[in-house]
């Protein structure tokens, strides 16, 4: 952690299964509350903050009552327009008393792909920044389909570290690190600590 603390800017993604309880749906509000502190500390440090941030399809399938079941695409898009109105309001309600602004920002993988799109979301980040605002960064999950989505939040907060010129990406989730293969599905997955180099 010794890096962060010399960071001017950085990006948080944070996994579902941080922020949503599994089994009843509801919204981590202690965990939300305990990062809020760490994000104003951040602040007052002068430090730009970008969070990435899952869970509007967790929380949206609690709100209306959906299975556990895998969801078809629009019930999936429907869950995120119920849960991405949820997930913005906690964020400013557990920023707001550090004095921290919070934004909603949604994208597609049009935004990165397209020139003109992504120059426009680059300068609309920008800004925010400037203005001390902590952008709350998610997939526009109610228009993206499969063709135009990034899929996963890790590969989306890559993109917004990128776009933002962050120092450091932090990927915080519930698995404690990177596998050579998913360890929740196969026992034989080797957990590396350190990554030197890049290889196919």
């Amino acid at each position: 952690m010794a890096a962060l603390t010399e960071a001017n800017r950085i990006v948080v993604k944070i996994g579902s299964a941080l922020l949503v309880e599994r089994s009843s749906g509801a919204l981590r509000q202690d965990w939300l509350a305990s990062l809020a502190e760490d994000v104003a500390g951040f602040r007052a440090k002068g430090v730009d903050v970008v969070i990435v941030s899952s869970g509007s399809i967790a929380l949206g399938r609690s709100v209306l009552g959906l299975s556990a079941a895998e969801l078809t695409l629009e019930q999936s898009q429907a869950a995120a327009a119920v849960g991405q109105i949820q997930l913005a309001r906690a964020y400013e309600q557990h920023l707001a008393p550090h004095g921290v602004i919070a934004a909603q920002v949604l994208v597609t993988l049009e935004d990165s792909a397209d020139r003109r799109r992504y120059l426009n979301s680059r300068a609309t980040l920008a800004q925010l920044l400037r203005y001390g605002v902590v952008p709350i960064v998610n997939e526009n999950d109610t228009v993206a389909t499969d063709e135009i989505r990034y899929g996963d939040n890790d590969r989306l907060a890559a993109q917004i570290a990128v776009t933002v010129g962050a120092d450091h990406l932090v990927l915080l989730s519930d698995v404690d690190g990177f596998y050579s293969a998913n360890p929740n599905e196969d026992a034989t997955a080797i957990r590396f600590d350190t990554i030197t180099e890049v290889t196919p």
